[in-house]
């Protein structure tokens, strides 16, 4: 995969409304090949980012361009990229059925014998309104109907936002068979980090519209560290450990920080982070001094 080009990748991308920038100067290339999750505070630019990658929107500056190509530029070029939002839209009118013609209508690479499958799989009623479908079997629904276009890429803006814990699962569960079986490229942005640790193996931070760290989440998990021990300046930590964030009391200091090199000072409480801890130590105050961290070289 190393030779393919990137699944989105943007250079000084921003969308402006009035005097209002949504997203600005964001630079990124998130690499195809990969269940990449992209995650960042409110209003760090992800949805913006999904919708110019999708072609719903178009740039005020900058470029984008999905798989290669600029989005949304045609018929092929639709035909390789899935998309779910997070309210999944469905015709509340129409039946399951019915969203399955449309899709066939709609889609030249469509998987007819695919989409009847899962939706038996998932046993819903071919003739049942989606209107009377719950918020799961919803997002199942629209989920089905981009796996059936036999997408290239798949993009997922936060589609288990307001799912509840099972049928988040439920979903999830759907999506990695579907990874395991099509060989699809997957961009999921998500608050729920912890569903993600589970299905994502390549991780995008986004904080201000700029990437804060990237990389590999195994490569990301073996080089990051929580340290607790007696209270320190982060100057004095060596300059192999950069400093993530950092918090202290009266006579301890904690600090997260990333470091090729293992950590053997006695002094220090050494522990693995979680990939929420990493990301919240990423959206929280930089540390004073630290550079803005971007893990370049974890990248396949």
């Amino acid at each position: 995969m190393s030779n393919a080009p990137a699944a989105i990748e943007a250079r000084g991308l921003g969308k402006r409304y009035g005097h209002r920038w949504a997203l600005a100067d964001c630079t990124l290339s998130i690499p195809a090949g990969h269940v990449t999750g992209l995650v960042g505070p409110n209003g760090a630019g992800k949805t913006t980012l999904i919708s110019l990658a999708t072609g719903m929107l178009a740039p005020t500056t900058g470029t984008v361009r999905v798989l290669g190509g600029a989005p949304a530029s045609g018929p092929d070029q639709l035909a390789r990229v899935g998309y779910v939002s997070q309210d999944t839209p469905a015709y509340a009118g129409l039946s399951v059925a019915d969203h399955l013609r449309l899709g066939a209508h709609l889609n030249p690479r469509w998987d007819a014998a695919l989409a009847r499958r899962r939706i038996e799989q998932l046993g819903l009623d071919p003739r049942q309104k989606a209107g009377h479908l719950s918020g799961g079997q919803r997002a199942q629904l629209a989920l089905t109907l981009a796996l059936a276009k036999r997408p290239e890429l798949l993009i997922l803006d936060e589609p288990i936002a307001s799912l509840d814990p099972r049928a988040r699962r439920e979903f999830l569960q759907v999506l990695m068979n579907a990874v395991a079986e099509q060989e699809l490229s997957v961009v999921i942005s998500s608050h729920q980090v912890a569903d993600l640790e589970r299905v994502s193996d390549y991780l995008v931070v986004l904080i201000d519209s700029r990437v804060r760290v990237d990389g590999a989440v195994e490569h990301l998990l073996a080089t990051h560290h929580l340290l607790t021990g007696p209270r320190r300046a982060a100057a004095s930590l060596p300059a192999s450990q950069q400093v993530i964030t950092q918090s202290h009391t009266g006579r301890q200091s904690t600090f997260v920080v990333r470091s090729s090199e293992p950590v053997i000072d006695p002094a220090w409480t050494v522990e693995e982070v979680s990939l929420e801890d990493l990301v919240l130590a990423y959206m929280g105050p930089a540390a004073t001094g630290s550079p803005d961290i971007r893990t370049l070289e974890a990248r396949p």
